[in-house]
């Protein structure tokens, strides 16, 4: 599987990176199984997050039997210190691991949370901290929110190594600056920063719970996925011809293989059938968070 430099961090990550949340669904044999296809299939990023359930639990055994050839990201949703070091702390003894590669910012969402994550006594002190005792490689961001935020973040971090957001042709059919994380990925490529797309394979928001209640919902996204191998492949050229150094695939286990079969065969895709998937999709409903943008 091709690979590609994550920023300036030294590291080349597959065009893949494994989500896995996937594995809070299974069973830990299931898990088990799971992680080793995903090796198997030469995935080198992984990403978890103390939110997905019992995923950093499930992934231990595996990480652990294989861990020199998985690139681990994890993140945070503290925003203050002290609380970011307790959960870097827990996901280091649920993952069973001395370190982490990337430790991320999670789901960054208001301009009051970047002031302070990166004031004083704010979260950044305490993955820079952890970066001096070496449990931690790099640092990184993750946003599902407004581009304008992510870049004004870039401007305030200065050692921000890699950015985690939205990339679909939905939200590049949208133009506006409530969606342009095509801004985005150009200033990160300028800094050097790596970068990784969700929602690739978004195909809009769920029903409301009043339509579709949530067991109802035939797969575990927070978003309706496509859910057909060529669906999964186009979606997967499109965001991975977008310059994205990697792209993490859907939430649920059922859709995990279909997108290990479409990095593998991924040759590029040509502009013109870009530029009609755009065309096609630009009017779906953007599975982007309203209120983030506000």
């Amino acid at each position: 599987m091709q690979t590609r430099a994550l920023g300036e961090t030294g590291h080349d990550s597959t065009i893949m990176t494994f989500g896995a949340i996937a594995l809070n669904w299974l069973e830990q044999e299931g898990a088990n199984q799971m992680v080793e296809l995903v090796l198997d299939h030469g995935i080198n990023h992984f990403d978890v997050a103390p939110t997905y359930g019992d995923a950093e639990l499930k992934l231990g055994p595996k990480l652990r039997q294989h861990r020199e050839e998985v690139f681990l990201g994890c993140k945070t949703q503290e925003r203050e210190a002290e609380g970011a070091r307790r959960k870097l702390e827990q996901s280091l003894n649920r993952l069973g691991v001395d370190h982490i590669d990337l430790y991320q910012v999670h789901g960054l969402e208001y301009e009051h949370e970047l002031d302070t994550i990166t004031g004083d006594g704010g979260a950044l002190d305490a993955f820079r901290e952890a970066k001096d005792e070496g449990l931690v490689n790099h640092i990184g961001l993750t946003s599902h929110g407004n581009p304008q935020l992510i870049l004004d973040a870039i401007d305030r971090i200065d050692d921000l190594e890699t950015l985690m957001f939205p990339m679909n042709p939905v939200v590049v059919g949208k133009d506006d600056d409530d969606h342009d994380y095509q801004a985005v990925l150009e200033r990160a490529e300028e800094e050097g920063i790596g970068t990784l797309g969700i929602k690739a394979f978004a195909k809009g928001p769920w029903p409301s719970t009043e339509e579709l209640a949530e067991e109802d919902r035939p797969y575990a996204n927070w978003y309706r996925p496509v859910d057909s191998p060529d669906e999964i492949r186009e979606r997967f050229d499109f965001a991975a011809s977008q310059g994205l150094t990697s792209v993490i695939n859907p939430g649920d286990p059922k859709l995990v293989a279909m997108v290990l079969d479409a990095a593998e065969r991924y040759d590029g895709m040509d502009d013109a059938a870009q530029r009609s998937l755009v065309e096609k999709l630009r009017h779906d409903e953007s599975p982007v968070p309203e209120q983030l943008h506000h």
